[in-house]
């Protein structure tokens, strides 16, 4: 599914690196379309929602879990996630789907992390 725009409850799930410079992939997108804000790296941010990606496995799955949280603590939001850390982090979606495991119903997942989390 290729995300070109949102809903007003709608946010889109990015992968970012630490300094928060969108310059390229998702991130850029989310800078240029859906309110990703310059210098910020992980959090809401207008209508997206971006997630380190760049600074380790270790760092992204605290960060994904963070995500987790947050988008079951604000059902009224629909969640529209890219494969975070599959573009220019170079990870495949055997290496980091199962991060969302267990993301409730308002997170849409692409469709490879699906696959390897119904293949669990």
């Amino acid at each position: 599914m290729r995300i070109e725009q949102l809903r007003p409850d709608e946010v889109f799930v990015f992968g970012s690196n630490a300094s928060g410079a969108h310059g390229g992939g998702a991130a850029r997108f989310a800078y240029e379309r859906f309110g990703a804000v310059w210098g910020r790296s992980e959090g809401l941010q207008g209508q997206s929602y971006g997630i380190d990606t760049m600074s380790g496995l270790e760092v992204f799955a605290e960060q994904a879990a963070r995500f987790v949280d947050f988008a079951r603590e604000h059902p009224e939001l629909r969640f529209l996630m890219t494969e975070v850390g599959c573009g220019i982090a170079g990870y495949t979606p055997e290496q980091v789907a199962r991060f969302f495991a267990g993301v409730p119903e308002n997170v849409v997942l692409p469709e490879s992390f699906g696959r390897v989390l119904e293949a669990d």
